[in-house]
């Protein structure tokens, strides 16, 4: 039996924060298109709704993390996981843009055909039913990590423990932990995030790292948003907010890039006075990288520091030798006992959300080709990645991604063009796509895209440079190869699948 087609101009793969944006821009932008977002999940949110550990949070402040058509209007710029879905749910309310999410939907794979200029995808429903998809472009705003599970290193003795061992990623709704003794192994953000949180309710909480990453430590609140809003409109007060975190994380990046040593003693002393000194610094919270070779972890209010100083936290920095019955020994003989360990270990990389991606039925896999200005890849007609920022906030590249898109659209529906992708002439040096140092990224540097040594082969990540080269750049650059042939006339009029799952069937 032949299968369902559902025939598209534009299909968005995600509905977290980066495919929500795009699907706004889409209906701002580009109204005659048809499209559709595909979410694997029965909800939006990505990242936000699928993690469930106390605490979650994002790392950067909402100012810049919030879309710039949707102000953030609180002086409270930490957006905590409860509130940023509740942002994401009113633009989502506001817009209309549920009608076109197609929840409990998975791509598993695309397929380019140079004879009809479209890609042909597989979709999977959640009841293990297909049909496909053929769509004249394709944005995949799936993120770049494995949702099926995190980083889990091999502990000897893993099994022997008899308490509770719960990944982060895998964290059970409900659970409770009050009066237990608890140790979170892990240094990166979700430790900062966790150990403070839970410190309120368990009997003592350790975090054990192997070494230390850089942090620093900030008020939950911004006392400039509550004197601005007193007389500005909002968008202007958002604006300002914007520009004000923009600015300061630009110079933060540029300043550990180019003066490492100055802002490792900037960061470092701050972490002295943000502690009062009651933590050993030099051994706990010194890393042994400059700053920025991996993020920043940032500390709201002091939480951490106030845990460890009102003794219902500790940190540990020693090298694990094995799980034991009652806890962790460490290798310099000390044993931390636990009732529950919480392995914040790390994330695994996965690009295009997993999806098997072919040309003309030859197999493309992500580390076989390179990136071109952070968004599109060699070879590979009418498709783009909205990647956003790992030196700022997610959204701010996303937007400058959004921008781009439909600019390219235009373009190419004026001049009549029916596919494009960057050619690559030759092969020079080619370096990782993303430039931390972080485990989770060393881990999967072997299967990501490249990048190349030099613009549009590669992209600095940092705001200000892709704004100047990319928002407002040729698109016919000499790079980029557009072609006018095709068999295959609009799809403006789609032909829409029937049965489609929603949100309200996926909850039923």
């Amino acid at each position: 039996m032949r299968k369902q087609t559902e025939k598209l101009d534009v299909l968005i793969i995600g509905a977290g924060i980066a495919g929500l944006g795009m699907a706004y821009n889409m209906l701002k932008n580009r109204k005659a298109d048809s499209f559709a977002v595909i979410e694997s999940r029965d909800n939006i949110g990505g990242t936000w709704d699928y993690f469930k550990y106390p605490g979650l949070r994002t790392d950067s402040d909402m100012y810049t993390y919030a879309y710039s058509f949707k102000p953030w209007r609180s002086s409270e710029y930490i957006g905590s996981a409860a509130r940023l879905m509740g942002y994401l749910n009113e633009m989502v309310e506001e817009h209309n843009i549920e009608e076109k999410i197609r929840f409990q939907t998975r791509i598993t794979s695309a397929d380019w055909s140079s004879k009809t200029n479209t890609w042909t995808l597989v979709a999977t429903k959640g009841d293990g039913s297909s049909y496909l998809i053929e769509t004249k472009f394709l944005i995949t705003c799936t993120g770049y990590y494995d949702y099926e599970g995190g980083y889990l290193p091999k502990f000897e003795g893993y099994d022997d423990f008899k308490g509770d061992i719960i990944h982060t990623q895998k964290w059970p709704e409900n659970y409770d932990y009050k009066n237990k003794n608890v140790v979170v192994i892990g240094s990166g953000a979700t430790a900062f995030t966790i150990v403070p949180t839970m410190a309120k309710d368990t009997a003592h909480i350790t975090m054990l790292q192997r070494s230390p990453g850089y942090v620093f430590s900030r008020p939950s609140k911004d006392g400039l948003y509550d004197f601005l809003s007193k007389f500005l409109p909002a968008s202007v007060t958002n604006r300002i907010m914007r520009m004000k975190y923009l600015s300061l994380l630009g110079a933060i990046y540029a300043l550990s890039k180019g003066f490492p040593n100055f802002t490792r003693k900037i960061l470092i002393n701050g972490v002295r006075k943000a502690s009062n000194n009651q933590i050993d610094v030099n051994k706990h919270l010194t890393p042994n990288y400059k700053p920025w070779d991996q993020r920043v972890c940032m500390v709201p209010n002091n939480d951490m520091f106030e845990a460890i100083k009102s003794g219902d936290a500790s940190i540990e920095t020693e090298q694990i030798k094995r799980f034991t019955k009652k806890g962790i020994l460490l290798k310099n003989g000390d044993e931390l006992n636990a009732d529950l360990i919480v392995t914040a270990t790390g994330l695994k990389m996965q690009f295009w959300g997993g999806m098997k991606v072919s040309v003309d039925g030859n197999p493309v896999p992500p580390n076989s080709v390179t990136n071109y200005k952070g968004m599109m890849f060699s070879q590979l007609p009418n498709m783009i990645t909205v990647f956003g920022s790992t030196t700022s906030s997610w959204t701010v590249k996303a937007e400058i991604c959004y921008d781009y898109i439909c600019r390219l659209l235009n373009f190419m529906e004026d001049k009549k063009f029916k596919s494009v992708f960057p050619y690559l002439t030759e092969t020079g040096d080619s370096k990782n796509l993303v430039s931390l140092t972080s485990g989770y990224v060393q881990r999967a540097k072997n299967d990501l895209p490249k990048q190349g040594a030099s613009f549009p082969w590669s992209s600095k990540d940092f705001y200000f440079t892709d704004l100047l080269k990319i928002k407002r750049s040729k698109l016919d650059d000499g790079v980029l190869v557009f072609d006018k042939s095709s068999l295959l006339s609009g799809f403006h009029e789609s032909q829409e699948v029937v049965d489609l799952p929603t949100k309200k069937a996926a909850r039923a």
